[in-house]
């Protein structure tokens, strides 16, 4: 069985990550939608909001499920003998932020990082760039899957 873990915070989930996800169902067996808790980090949505984002875009897709943990996500794979780790590259600063991660989650355990490029109509978009645009009274909605909205 082929488990995957699609770590991130998710803040909100954006058409990008969906598309790394659909694309990666025929990959694994499972993928599991990691929500990393970061004290440090300050959310625009809360942890409720942001599982039920994901949960409710892949309520169709039995073979995705949806998780919360704290901590490294070697750790969570170990925990849930996943595999694989499966992330999303957007351009040459992601490619080389994820391979010095990857690396050294390589170095600490038998975990492969598996890399999906994002589809090129989504590159562009960030959770931090649709938090702006919801900031800023903007039209959001093209950036992000329909169960992401938000009360104006």
């Amino acid at each position: 069985m082929r488990k995957a873990i699609f770590p991130g915070s998710f803040d909100p989930i954006t058409l990008g990550h969906y598309d790394i996800i659909k694309r990666s169902i025929p990959l694994f067996d499972e993928i599991v939608v990691a929500i990393g808790i970061n004290a440090e980090k300050k959310y625009m949505f809360t942890l409720d909001e942001r599982k039920r984002f994901i949960e409710e875009a892949f309520a169709d897709e039995p073979t995705v499920s949806v998780v919360t943990y704290e901590g490294l996500t070697i750790d969570l794979c170990k925990k849930l003998k996943a595999e694989f780790i499966l992330r999303g590259l957007r351009n040459p600063a992601d490619f080389e932020f994820e391979k010095a991660i990857a690396h050294t989650n390589r170095r600490l355990s038998k975990i492969e990082t598996v890399f999906l490029l994002t589809a090129a109509k989504t590159s562009y978009i960030s959770s931090s760039i649709v938090r702006d645009v919801i900031r800023n009274g903007g039209e959001y909605e093209m950036l992000v899957p329909d169960a992401v909205r938000v009360k104006k």
